[in-house]
């Protein structure tokens, strides 16, 4: 009787083990896809009334060619101006990385913004097109660094689909006066807004000039009294920013290369 009762045992331990594994492998995979952005459902959308409430994966294509911000990877835009009176660059590039974000292979876009002449603020940002042209924008992980490189802050990252964050629609792929959406949409914390102001504005900046650039106001609720204007060029994409209301800042396209 005994060794019957050993056997048991046995046969049972075999069996939690067996499931246990099973689960482990199960819980595993979950936990590999939601750390490389495949969750698996629909995508919550924070763009706002008049777009989609919901997007999946396969609404999306892998490159970002929207005329008006288009990345073609390899692609750098370099800004100058002044933020309150202090100098500062601007340098972006379209890198040839992706993220996978809630199962979209998102586009990385490297930011350094340089006071003084040296890194201020270091960012990665993540933006994705939809089949209709829209760009979508993902998050972003942002550093802000002391005078000696250190990071003494990464207010204002965030990623959808984490902690209620949400997809918020970037720039409309075919934009009409009167356009207005949530750029991003974690509450608190980042909640930019745009609106179409023009498609046939006036810009001239070291880089270009011309009198078809598409005109947004950008806005958000957490600055109730900063509003800026964003101008786009086809081909090139944003060419200037500067502020309308609110602290006195500036940025201007002075070259672009693809």
């Amino acid at each position: 009787m005994r060794s019957n009762n050993v056997s048991i045992r046995r046969r049972v331990g075999l069996a939690v083990g067996a499931i246990a594994a099973a689960i482990a492998v199960a819980l595993t995979a979950v936990v590999g896809l939601a750390s490389a952005g495949q969750t698996p459902g629909p995508i919550k959308s924070g763009a706002g009334p008049g777009w989609p409430a919901t997007l999946s994966p396969s609404d999306f294509v892998r490159h970002v060619d929207n005329p008006y911000f288009p990345l073609k990877p390899g692609s750098k835009w370099r800004y100058k101006g002044n933020k309150e009176g202090t100098r500062m660059i601007d340098r972006l590039r379209a890198t040839h990385r992706t993220k996978t974000i809630l199962g979209v292979k998102t586009t990385v876009v490297h930011d350094v913004i340089l006071m003084h002449g040296r890194p201020e603020e270091v960012t990665n940002d993540f933006y994705a097109q939809d089949r209709h042209g829209n760009v979508w924008y993902f998050g972003e992980a942002t550093k802000e660094l002391d005078r000696h490189g250190h990071i003494i802050s990464t207010e204002g990252s965030f990623k959808a689909g984490v902690d209620g964050a949400r997809a918020g629609l970037y720039i409309p792929g075919h934009p009409k006066v009167g356009d207005t959406a949530r750029q991003e949409f974690y509450v608190g914390q980042a909640e930019d807004h745009f609106k179409v102001l023009d498609l046939k504005a006036h810009v001239s900046v070291p880089f270009v000039s011309t009198n078809k650039a598409l005109r947004t106001k950008e806005w958000t609720p957490l600055e109730p009294n900063v509003v800026d204007n964003k101008y786009y060029v086809r081909g090139v994409g944003t060419v200037r920013e500067i502020a309308v209301k609110g602290p006195v800042e500036r940025l201007e396209l002075v070259s672009f290369t693809r």
